[in-house]
């Protein structure tokens, strides 16, 4: 099911931001639903608001306890199917429909407003002779390569640089939308803590949104 698009842009936590407080990166929390700890950047955290509703906190800011799940589409969905929220809580609440797709759509949106800070900074190029150019130098933190852009340019910067991260679940339209750029295929971002919070927003993202593999032909 594809994620309603996000109503507002989310302006990005910083890191160590937030009321549990702590490095997200080492600060762990337990999930509710597998009972795992984890990192706190490996998670979502959800709050009860004032009407008794589950609301997503994927910037962790929202005041009240959290209650936090691992960032995975499918331990969501096992959390409303067994009405875990509510054990977690220790009250009632309410759960609006397609919360694991609003998740997603604040997560992608949370990844947009970094590549857009990224961009306002100088610190993401656009286009494959740039991202080339800085891949080939060794000065990429990350390759963002749109999930509905062709393979063989996406193979050709991929092999200049065997282990440089690489995201691609963000489409075409999003990263023109969030780098300024028309039809935007490939980007890369250098090394900084906009990047490594790209990274890492990314990975959280990758648990609700599956790769595409009906790539165009094209580059």
């Amino acid at each position: 099911m594809a994620a309603p698009a996000a109503t507002a842009a989310i302006a990005p936590a910083p890191v160590g931001s937030g009321p549990d407080g702590g490095d997200a990166a080492a600060v762990e929390r337990r999930c509710f639903v597998t009972g795992e700890v984890r990192p706190k950047a490996e998670m979502v955290r959800f709050v009860v608001d004032p009407a008794g509703r589950i609301v997503p906190d994927v910037t962790a800011r929202l005041p009240g306890r959290g209650l936090w799940l691992t960032a995975r589409r499918d331990i969501v969905e096992r959390a409303v199917a067994k009405r875990l929220f509510a054990r977690a809580a220790r009250a009632s609440v309410a759960l609006d429909e397609g919360l694991a797709d609003r998740i997603e759509a604040l997560l992608a949106a949370q990844c947009c407003s970094l590549l857009g800070l990224a961009r306002r900074a100088g610190q993401a190029v656009t286009g494959f002779v740039k991202v080339r150019s800085l891949v080939a130098a060794g000065g990429a933190a990350a390759l963002v390569e749109a999930s509905d852009g062709g393979v063989d340019a996406r193979g050709k910067l991929e092999a200049l640089a065997p282990g440089l991260p690489v995201v691609d679940r963000l489409t075409c339209a999003e990263l023109s939308a969030a780098l300024g750029h028309a039809h935007v295929v490939h980007a890369a971002l250098v090394p900084g803590r906009l990047a490594r919070s790209f990274l890492a927003e990314a990975a959280r993202l990758g648990g609700f949104r599956a790769a595409r593999t009906n790539f165009a032909t094209g580059a």
